[in-house]
């Protein structure tokens, strides 16, 4: 008998599930917390208890399926690896487009004469030797290259030269723009290569720790990776283009919780350590975003769910709002390294610091926080970034890696780098201290909520009387901007307010009020009109207090905690290739080929070409992505303007679809 095994890797869990697939249901789960210096320990502690669970034998498992949230993850904190962006053809101005600037975070561009023109001709020459003269000496500074070309989606040619000319001489991953969109957009398209170079090293590394593991115990099954949509493609394929699986642990929470429950029309919320995703099931089915995925505050040119990802989760940083007298919390968007949980490998220097902090009646800035080291390409950093780095050998408090409050700009620079990472009170610690988890050093969270409670507001009073009052009010301020999430995507998904701000929706008097049942002069009723499916270990500690709240029916289904490690598994295989044919003069018709411009007398022989064309890359990437029994589907959106009478072609954007189930191991 053959058996499915999914693997969810996220901020602070790693999940594994088997599915006896022809019966259709769970027949072992585990969790393991995520091992950031080496993913394939959490990764291999999940597996293992899985299988173990399920009392199956690792040659028994056909195909292993992989969703993480470690990419949106990224982007939400503003992490990962330095990058350069080779910009062709483009001016000055287009760098301040697209939120491209805040994406590229000071990291290298060079910019060049050339690209094409919107009918796919040479504007200008690209100047390979000078290109490579500027890169020789990035190789190691960066640990990937991002290419974008004025209208490549016309004409790739300077793309694809420009990325021989990188790997001959860097070595380096490259990443071109109009292999990750077909879209117009240059600024736009530029921004997702950058951020998909970004990704490359961390996800290979995830790719590699997941097949190392697999290896080692004898699984020798296709391995698959959730992109955005929900569809699946190998292992090989995410490796080149990460950026598909933004969204991709969202996406498998979606899939797992129609799997779960057999709603047809739900708010899906699925809370994790770093971030709540939110999303709408209409009909069974995700609705996806034809605009791209928006993570991070970034609006990539990557087809996904419509997911509203915010950074709140359990390990959200608590902000304590100093301004005014009253003061108040804000939770997240950065995750931390939970007190709690820290002090499980490292009791001893986290008890002994907040001791001592907790043995003084002032409280400082930094006190209740540890920075700890993590892996990476250290290549750009500057003398300052270096010398602090170098001082964070072991996890310790912040404030003794910090020589100067001038050094506190150069530790946020490592955080966002992915090189250190801070430690200190979130809603985790908080339900510990409350008692409502167990999982980690109970003693530490208490501590650590303590010493942030003696904290002053602006009125210069404490924050709260004493640590269980203080872990209250995280817990409430962590369900108050849940049901804001929830609310911020019902107002988004109800077509009534398609002309509204959901973010002003939510958090409108009038929908505060009728929430609260507001009986007065007016009389005002608001509630959810859809059920909600709570996803997530540790949604049902926090999710009763948001149904209630918002009036409507919470659905915690018994494998809600590893929902994304099911939904791995449950997906299919689907790649789409998407070409232009125009029409550079009358009787003139381009199709605008992978291998270059091709012009035709007659309309219906250029799309038939181009069709042609976009159904064998369709079907070659889906083989490539993992898939046997293939359905093709072809699309043609023709646009026609009519001139004194007579229909004229503009152009034709063709979509071609392979679909298909995913080849497993045969036993």
């Amino acid at each position: 008998m053959a058996y499915f095994l999914g693997v969810d890797t996220g901020g602070t869990y790693t999940d594994a599930v088997i599915l006896d697939q022809a019966a259709n249901r769970v027949i072992g789960k585990a969790k393991a917390l995520t091992s950031r210096h080496n993913l394939a320990v959490g990764i291999g502690e999940a597996v293992d208890a899985a299988i173990a669970a399920a009392g199956v034998t690792p040659s028994e498992v056909a195909l292993v399926s992989l969703s993480t949230t470690l990419a949106t993850n990224a982007l939400v904190e503003g992490q990962g690896g330095r990058v350069a962006l080779i910009f062709i053809g483009f001016d000055a101005d287009d760098l301040g487009r697209g939120g491209l600037i805040e994406a590229l975070k000071g990291d290298p561009v060079i910019s060049f004469a050339g690209g094409h023109s919107h009918a796919g001709t040479e504007t200008a020459p690209l100047d390979l030797t000078a290109l490579e003269q500027s890169v020789r000496g990035l190789g190691d500074e960066v640990m990937g290259f991002a290419v974008a070309a004025r209208f490549a989606t016309r004409n790739p040619a300077h793309e694809i030269a420009a990325r021989e000319v990188i790997r001959r001489v860097t070595g380096r991953p490259v990443t071109c723009s109009h292999e990750l969109s077909a879209q117009l957009n240059g600024p736009k398209r530029a921004l997702t290569a950058v951020l998909n170079a970004r990704l490359i090293g961390m996800i290979d590394r995830l790719v590699a720790a997941c097949e190392q593991h697999l290896a080692a115990v004898g699984i020798d099954a296709p391995l698959m990776v959730v992109r955005g949509d929900g569809a699946l493609i190998s292992a090989a394929m995410v490796r080149e283009r990460p950026i598909e699986t933004i969204l991709s642990g969202p996406a498998a929470s979606i899939v797992g919780a129609r799997w779960l429950t057999g709603a047809s029309d739900a708010l899906v919320s699925d809370i994790g350590g770093t971030t709540t995703d939110v999303a709408l099931l209409r009909g069974g089915l995700p609705e996806i975003d034809p605009q791209g995925a928006r993570v991070g505050g970034f609006r990539t040119m990557v087809e996904a769910v419509a997911m509203r990802t915010t950074g709140l989760g359990g390990d959200s940083e608590v902000h304590l709002l100093t301004e005014g007298l009253t003061g108040g919390l804000r939770l997240g968007p950065r995750r931390l390294i939970p007190v709690a949980l820290l002090a499980v490998d490292h009791g001893p220097m986290v008890h002994a610091a907040l001791d001592r902090w907790l043995s003084t009646e002032v409280t400082g800035e930094m006190d209740g926080r540890f920075v700890v080291p993590m892996t990476g390409q250290t290549g750009g950093l500057s003398t300052r970034e270096a010398a602090v780095l170098a001082r964070i050998a072991a996890p310790m408090p912040m404030a003794q890696a910090l020589t100067s409050r001038l050094e506190v700009a150069a530790l946020e620079r490592l955080v966002s780098r992915g090189l250190v990472m801070i430690s200190g009170v979130t809603p985790s610690d908080a339900s510990h201290a409350l008692g409502r988890l167990a999982a980690w050093d109970k003693v530490a969270a208490e501590k650590a909520v303590r010493l942030i409670a003696r904290r002053r507001t602006g009125a210069g009073e404490r924050f709260a009387t004493g640590p269980e009052a203080f872990a209250q009010a995280v817990v409430d301020q962590l369900t108050a901007q849940t049901v804001d999430c929830l609310l911020e995507a019902a107002f988004g998904e109800d077509p009534a307010f398609s002309d509204q701000l959901p973010e002003a929706l939510a958090r409108h008097p009038l929908t505060t009020a009728g929430l609260a049942g507001h009986r007065g002069v007016m009389e005002i009723t608001a509630r959810l009109g859809v059920p909600v499916i709570g996803l997530g270990a540790s949604a049902p500690s926090y999710y009763g207090a948001v149904g209630v709240r918002l009036g409507c029916e919470m659905i915690l289904p018994e494998h809600a905690g590893v929902a994304n490690a099911i939904g791995a598994v449950a997906g299919q295989v689907s790649q789409r290739a998407t070409g232009l044919v125009s029409s550079p003069g009358e009787g003139r018709f381009t199709a605008h080929l992978a291998t270059g411009l091709q012009t035709f007398k007659s309309c219906d022989e250029a799309l038939v070409v181009m069709e042609a064309a976009l159904v064998a890359e369709a079907s070659e990437r889906a083989r490539r992505a993992g898939a046997v029994d293939l359905r093709i589907e072809a699309k043609r959106d023709i646009r026609e303007a009519e001139v004194e009478g007579r229909r004229m072609f503009i152009e034709a954007t063709l979509t071609a679809t392979a679909s298909g189930r995913p080849r497993v191991a045969r036993g």
